[in-house]
């Protein structure tokens, strides 16, 4: 496994990062923690979740997991970079409204890392990011909150997620202005067939030093070998696409574009999801990909791909299937 430092700070984090969005919903706790163990062993040491994963009735399960898989000690905690999020409103779905309850008020911020820590099973957080932008709270309220539990050790680092790039200089330089750390990583939607991100908040996460961690790397499940798995399971009963990649695919455009994605790699003799992983890899900016993997198999295929050198020709022909926006304002302007 290659590491390297998140964004600006001393930190050394794997460059694929295991998010856990699966464990609990999807994923038994067992199974959660062999897939833990496995990532542990294969030398990755980020792991990343957040306050409501478990959805719906289950908020907040998935940290649990964790929580009672660091519970089993062996280092698993010493090891791992633990990266979680605040935001979201832990009420089960059809609970009603309560305010307070969600977003980034001092109090809700104050309410939501200690309960991720003791779901958690740790007396500090690696990585607190914000979930989403909060549009009510002003950033002097969030990084006063921030400041405390840094002083208290409850955190180490904050970044965000899902934030355009004016969101991150307007937070650092609110940050700058009360003499404070601020964002140190930004994990936002960016892969292949999601290109928008090279546009603003790429950039600005680059000069303001944050770690680019995307998410949804393989689009849900479109540049995983969609069209190859359709067909394969329409043929035999099996899985077939579904979700965004279904979707994406009743367009004869995106379904034309990946067919020639997937022809191309046959052609090359390499795995669909793994050259998706691999070319984020190659992305300026980037820290690491989030892998969310079900079973320890697809690890072992995320795995392989942080191995996967592209060549110069491949890389060529991956732009010219998916083309990038192009730089601000450049792209919009003309």
């Amino acid at each position: 496994m290659k590491y390297t430092q998140l964004g600006r700070t001393g930190l050394k984090v794997s460059r694929l990062v295991l998010g856990t969005m699966n464990f609990g919903p999807v994923t038994d706790e067992a199974d959660s923690h062999a897939i833990m163990d496995s990532a542990h062993a294969a030398g990755l040491n980020f792991f990343d979740t957040a306050n409501v994963y478990g959805w719906g009735d289950n908020k907040g399960r998935t940290e649990e997991i964790l929580g009672s898989w660091f519970a089993q000690g062996g280092g698993r905690r010493e090891k791992t970079v633990l990266a979680t999020k605040v935001y979201g409103d832990l009420t089960p779905d059809g609970g009603g409204d309560w305010p307070n309850r969600s977003r980034l008020s001092a109090l809700n911020i104050r309410r939501a890392v200690d309960a991720s820590l003791k779901r958690l099973n740790t007396d500090y957080i690696d990585l607190y990011q914000f979930h989403h932008v909060d549009r009510s709270t002003p950033w002097d309220e969030i990084w006063q909150a921030i400041d405390v539990l840094i002083q208290q050790g409850k955190i180490l680092y904050s970044g965000s997620s899902n934030h355009a790039g004016w969101h991150i200089a307007q937070a650092n330089e609110a940050a700058r202005r009360r003499g404070t750390y601020g964002l140190v990583s930004e994990q936002c939607l960016y892969n292949l067939a999601e290109r928008r991100a090279e546009m603003e908040v790429i950039p600005a996460a680059q000069s303001y030093g944050l770690g680019v961690i995307p998410w949804s790397p393989l689009h849900g499940g479109l540049l995983g070998g969609a069209i190859r798995k359709q067909r394969v399971g329409s043929q035999s009963g099996g899985r077939t696409a579904s979700g965004r990649a279904a979707d994406a695919l009743k367009s004869a455009a995106v379904r034309e574009q990946i067919q020639s994605y997937e022809d191309l790699l046959d052609k090359h003799g390499l795995e669909p999801g793994e050259v998706a992983l691999a070319w984020l890899l190659t992305r300026p900016g980037v820290t690491g990909p989030i892998v969310g993997p079900r079973t320890t198999e697809q690890l072992e295929s995320a795995l392989r791909a942080s191995e996967l050198s592209l060549s110069d020709e491949l890389l060529t022909s991956l732009d010219e299937i998916f083309p990038g926006p192009g730089p601000s304002p450049e792209a919009f302007a003309w």
